[in-house]
């Protein structure tokens, strides 16, 4: 008996210690309470298991991990499946993703502290800052032409500013041509680059995804005068304790790193012998951060609790509300993908921002802002629910697979 009680003591203790399934670290800055206790039912949330799973036994992905936040406080956070099939490893907790292009939310948020800084301007010229930029030319049917008027730092965050990753025919020979978004430029080589390069239109006339955040990252080393990463270590990553995101995987983190892979198993990218495992040169602020889905919940949460966590503020409560409204011109209108219309999504400084309900997606609700990367992450916050979730996979090219499936199931759970 006294053994018995002894057993049970120190089973109550290593999860007083360590919570239920979570290291120490994130016991301790992310806690994971019952769904209960902020109004979501625990029933409804095990179908998220089934669904994941079902997925990975139909091949479409290898393993993911879904966490689910309700009044800033984390509910769920489970994993599936394996993050490297190879070497038969399971998914973990602290698995470390290529979050391509929810590196953009990011960036976009250190802009923010230097425009709270009065040290920049959304209505500023970036040539005011990268004087390669100040004079940019047009692509047109007619011909090459300068453009009528300047980038501006807004422009660039909302994906107005005619910068695109590529395009058919003659225009998207003349971007392939510079290849400004080469993993060997430095930032500066890449603006250079890109002030050689016409524009796809005119500035604030379309919406087209592109290249704009990784411009940011050379505003940010301007202006702030230090290295882009060193710029978000200091001012983003230390103060949110998001110890794992950078812009590659060092050596002592190698083993959490996740493979990457095409929908049926075929693999793209090995984690032993990945190009993150080396420090790029270009410091891709649009799509070249790694992390852990615990410390990209920090980052969402610290918005929803207007800029700030555990008592340490990055962004003032107006800025993020700046930050999550739709800042794309109503005669843009809604933004697209070819001629893939997201009907009522519009852009804020950072992310997607629905407007108005669309079919687009039935289950997002108007406020809802999120975005992903190119690996098939997912992120998405309802403020209307005050309900925040992300979930990682490492599949390309990118799917909507996951979240689609999965959102309708985590909204139903909301209860109260």
């Amino acid at each position: 008996m006294k053994m018995h009680f002894k057993l049970k003591q120190l089973v109550w203790i290593s999860i007083a210690l360590f919570g239920f399934g979570l290291d120490q670290n994130q016991a301790e800055d992310l806690p994971v309470v019952s769904p209960i206790e902020v109004g979501m039912s625990a029933d409804k949330l095990t179908k998220v298991g089934t669904i994941v799973n079902e997925l990975i036994a139909k091949k479409r992905l290898a393993g993911a991990s879904v966490m689910v936040a309700r009044n800033g406080q984390v509910c769920f956070f489970e994993t599936y499946g394996k993050m490297d099939v190879e070497r038969d490893k399971e998914m973990q907790k602290d698995t470390i993703f290529r979050i391509y292009s929810m590196s953009k939310a990011i960036t976009t948020a250190a802009v923010m502290q230097l425009i709270e800084q009065r040290k920049i301007s959304p209505d500023d010229p970036i040539g005011k800052y990268i004087p390669e930029l100040k004079a940019m030319t047009v692509f047109t049917e007619e011909g090459i032409r300068p453009a009528k008027n300047p980038i501006t730092v807004a422009q660039l965050m909302t994906h107005t500013a005619g910068l695109v990753y590529g395009a058919a025919g003659e225009y998207g020979k003349l971007v392939k041509k510079e290849d400004a978004i080469n993993r060997d430029n430095t930032l500066q080589e890449m603006t250079q680059k890109m002030g050689q390069t016409p524009l796809m239109y005119e500035p604030g006339t379309d919406w087209v995804y592109g290249t704009s955040i990784d411009v940011l990252g050379r505003l940010i080393e301007v202006v702030s005068r230090q290295p882009f990463d060193k710029y978000l270590q200091d001012n983003i990553f230390t103060p949110l304790d998001m110890s794992d995101t950078g812009f590659f995987v060092p050596k002592e983190k190698r083993a959490r790193f996740s493979a990457n892979y095409k929908p049926g198993g075929e693999l793209i990218d090995d984690p032993a012998t990945s190009r993150y495992l080396k420090k790029p040169n270009l410091l891709s602020g649009g799509g070249g951060l790694v992390g852990t889905i615990s410390d990209y919940m920090k980052f969402l949460i610290a918005l929803r609790n207007g800029g700030q966590l555990n008592g340490k503020r990055i962004l003032k409560p107006e800025t993020v509300k700046l930050m999550t409204q739709n800042h794309v011109p109503k005669e843009v209108g809604w933004i697209k993908f070819g001629k893939s219309v997201r009907d009522g999504v519009g852009f804020g400084y950072g992310f997607s921002v629905c407007v108005e309900p669309s079919q687009f997606d039935s289950a997002r609700k108007v406020d809802d802002y999120g975005w992903g990367g190119a690996a098939s992450t997912h992120y998405w916050s309802s403020p209307k629910d005050d309900l925040i979730v992300v979930t990682m996979e490492q599949t390309m090219p990118f799917s909507f697979l996951l979240e689609t499936a999965l959102k309708p199931v985590i909204s139903a759970a909301v209860e109260k």
